[in-house]
């Protein structure tokens, strides 16, 4: 196997059930560790400054660009959202697979810098239902809902741009569907270059 990580973008429409999804997978696996992303956005109730985002300034944000700490960023809704660099490189050369929480715009991003990334699109069983999790949420106001379910028209346009697409209804289910898609990464020939040489390397011996 692949001793080196997998770097792994999910997204999804708002109300999906991202983060719902790898707070599971998370919980029932040892080998996955969650990047925590940057965003100008102020915390919704119950959220914690480090926890589920970095809560940044805006000049901060814009230095962090500056200075090319982001793998990669992008402004949604009116607020900048990015992904800190040092802390995912670390993690992907210990081993572990980094899961990223990221909207279209930053995936293609990242698959662009790093091609063995592993983009998956996570969505609700209908339509219907991502709008009533929207409103259930309770915490955002009809515009916000609105621009939501619109940026959501948007997003479905590059869906097909993903490498995998996974409908959350039965939480379990897609636990470990997630689980088993990131796991045969590892199995595959691109990102086992050192063991396909050093096995050809051994057969030569033989001869």
């Amino acid at each position: 196997m692949n001793k080196k990580g997998v770097m792994v973008v999910l997204s999804g429409f708002s109300g999906s059930g991202k983060g719902t999804l790898m707070k599971a997978l998370l919980e029932r696996y040892p080998n996955y560790a969650l990047s925590i992303s940057c965003t100008t956005r102020e915390p919704r109730p119950g959220e914690v400054n480090g926890r589920e985002y970095y809560f940044v300034a805006q000049e901060e944000f814009l230095r962090m660009i500056r200075e090319n700490q982001l793998m990669e960023h992008a402004c949604y809704c009116g607020q900048y959202y990015g992904t800190p660099r040092p802390y995912v490189e670390r993690q992907l050369a210990e081993g572990k697979d980094v899961l990223l929480e990221i909207d279209i715009q930053g995936a293609l991003q990242i698959k662009e810098k790093y091609p063995d990334t592993v983009l998956v699109f996570v969505m609700p069983p209908s339509a219907e239902e991502l709008k009533n999790r929207l409103c259930g949420r309770g915490t955002e106001t009809e515009e916000v809902i609105a621009a939501r379910l619109h940026r959501a028209v948007e997003e479905a346009q590059d869906m097909d741009r993903y490498d995998y697409l996974l409908v959350n209804d039965d939480l379990d289910q897609c636990v470990a569907l997630l689980h088993g898609v990131i796991q045969s990464q590892h199995f595959r020939t691109s990102s086992q270059k050192s063991t396909i040489e050093e096995m050809r390397k051994e057969l030569k011996s033989f001869t």
